[in-house]
């Protein structure tokens, strides 16, 4: 993995930040610093992309829209490949290894399909493992975790979901708003 490094410049008592990655402060030594600890709250970019794609796919679930639904899992299945791990912080590391091949295999089962039914039953175990990711991951914004009691054949289901308000992606308009927010992660 590899660190990066931010410089910091000493000169009397006074700090001013001009750049997330390097920090004046004054006197005559320069500290090199891990920046971990200050990138550990941002995303990476391109795991980023992975999130708003899930959102975009569950966005179509909800309109009942097999075939942008299918679109869309393209789109994650790009996103999903375009990580770099090496990039990746060691928690969110760890957890990519146990995910990404099941995350991989549900997106492009769903674009495989127009059958928005097939989709959905996919869409309850890339929920799973994006939660898993999500939850080490930290997205930019709050994310909230929502469930079906009667998703699934009435064994319920989950979703992530970017909006507070219930958009059931396994029923759409048939019952839109049946379930609730189960955890908000921050």
């Amino acid at each position: 993995m590899i660190a990066m490094i931010a410089l910091f410049s000493i000169s009397n008592a006074n700090a001013t930040i001009t750049n997330p990655q390097s920090v004046n402060l004054s006197i005559d030594k320069q500290i090199v610093l891990s920046t971990d600890a200050f990138e550990s709250n941002k995303i990476d970019s391109k795991l980023n992309a992975v999130f708003e794609n899930y959102f975009l796919l569950k966005d179509e679930l909800v309109k009942t829209d097999g075939v942008t639904a299918s679109a869309k899992a393209k789109l994650l299945s790009t996103s999903l490949s375009a990580v770099k791990m090496g990039e990746l912080s060691k928690d969110v590391h760890k957890v990519w290894m146990k995910v990404m091949k099941n995350v991989m295999a549900d997106a492009k089962g769903i674009s495989a399909t127009k059958d928005v039914k097939a989709q959905r039953v996919l869409f309850v175990s890339l929920s799973k493992k994006m939660y898993d990711l999500v939850k080490v991951a930290k997205f930019q914004t709050p994310v909230y975790y929502q469930y079906c009691p009667m998703a699934n054949n009435g064994k319920g289901a989950n979703w992530l979901s970017k909006e507070n308000a219930v958009k059931n992606p396994y029923y759409g308009s048939k019952m839109m708003t049946c379930g609730e927010v189960v955890e908000t992660i921050k």
